[in-house]
């Protein structure tokens, strides 16, 4: 059960990093009008594939908190985390919209929870979602942006970095620390029984319509009351800002994923195709800092950043992908750990 559970945590995240890809690649590639069911995927994915990572990195915490003494615990995570803070920022030198230097902060905030009960986790939750729908509605949240070409003025600046990082950055920690902690209350729970599987997926299913649904209809009834348009960032379940609702669809998508990924990782282990696909996921550090190097900059010697069609993004990204998935799989055949992963180990334990 524990190798099951583990394999299907690999299948997520690798499931998981496809979908990053295809948003990244989107942006980077200027595809800014589009229809169709590529367009529909590609929006669906924005902000609930890296959301689904997220939620994966809680369960690990919480996960390696089970197998190791707390002390021992809390001290690799908070060198892992000063390393990824270290990757991340010299990743946002070339990609705005880096991931991992929000990552840092975290897994610095994660370790407060590892002792945390679960019923202290959803107080958490509650509290620091609450607390970003009063900062959007006291504090500027375009304040650093420019929404033409989505760069951040004062990113490299104190005030900008903290503003950036916990308010109105692409992933910041109020709200997005909820999917680690989402995360770890998941790690507590029996994830390599078939019930435990079938409710996630229930329940990510059921999370992810309501909050789109609830979405819908509050948008028509601000529509109906003028006196309270200022509430209309209430209705959205668009990352952009990552408001309460969006925070449940994303989570609901992320439980879903989680869910079938470990449901189905028994079946496609006796048929031959999970050990190729895992060994991308268990190297998702090294293959997220290629595809900016390697792949952005593929496309970029091509002349294919900016003004593309949905199309050709999707086509880039799944090459990407495949390549990747297969350089992935020949490495495990050699290392234990990516390259990228095999140095954190031995910077941070």
């Amino acid at each position: 059960m524990a190798s099951q559970r583990l394999e299907g945590l690999d299948l997520a995240r690798y499931l998981a990093f496809v979908g990053m890809v295809i948003v990244n690649f989107k942006i980077a590639m200027g595809v800014e009008d589009g229809t169709g069911v590529l367009m529909t995927i590609a929006t669906l994915l924005e902000g609930r594939a890296a959301a689904t990572f997220v939620v994966l990195a809680g369960i690990g915490l919480g996960l390696a908190a089970q197998r190791s003494a707390y002390d021992q615990t809390a001290l690799v995570i908070l060198k892992r985390a000063a390393f990824l803070l270290v990757i991340g920022l010299l990743n946002a030198v070339i990609f705005d919209a880096d991931i991992l230097h929000y990552y840092a902060f975290y897994f610095l905030f994660g370790v407060l929870f590892l002792r945390a009960s679960n019923g202290w986790l959803i107080v958490a939750i509650v509290a620091i979602n609450a607390a970003f729908v009063v900062m959007v509605f006291a504090l500027d949240y375009d304040a650093g942006w420019n929404w033409d070409d989505y760069t951040y003025s004062d990113f490299w600046t104190p005030a900008g970095f903290v503003r950036n990082l916990f308010f109105n950055g692409w992933h910041p920690v109020i709200p997005w620390l909820s999917f680690l902690l989402i995360g770890q209350f998941l790690s507590k729970l029996q994830l390599g029984i078939r019930r435990t599987q079938i409710w996630l997926i229930s329940a990510g299913i059921s999370a992810f319509a309501l909050a789109e649904v609830s979405a819908l209809y509050l948008a028509r009834f601000l529509r109906w009351v003028p006196e309270l348009s200022e509430l209309a960032d209430l209705s959205t379940t668009a990352p952009i800002p990552p408001m309460p609702l969006y925070i449940f669809a994303g989570a609901g998508v992320a439980l879903a994923v989680i869910g079938i990924c470990l449901l189905v990782s028994d079946v496609l282990d006796r048929i031959g195709i999970l050990g190729v696909v895992t060994a991308a996921g268990r190297q998702t550090l090294t293959l997220y800092i290629a595809h900016i190097l390697v792949g952005m900059g593929t496309l970029e010697v091509l002349g294919m950043l900016g003004e593309q069609s949905i199309g050709s993004a999707f086509f880039a990204s799944l090459a990407f992908c495949a390549l990747a998935t297969v350089y992935a799989f020949l490495w495990s055949l050699i290392f234990k750990r990516g390259p990228i992963e095999a140095l954190m180990r031995k910077v941070a334990g």
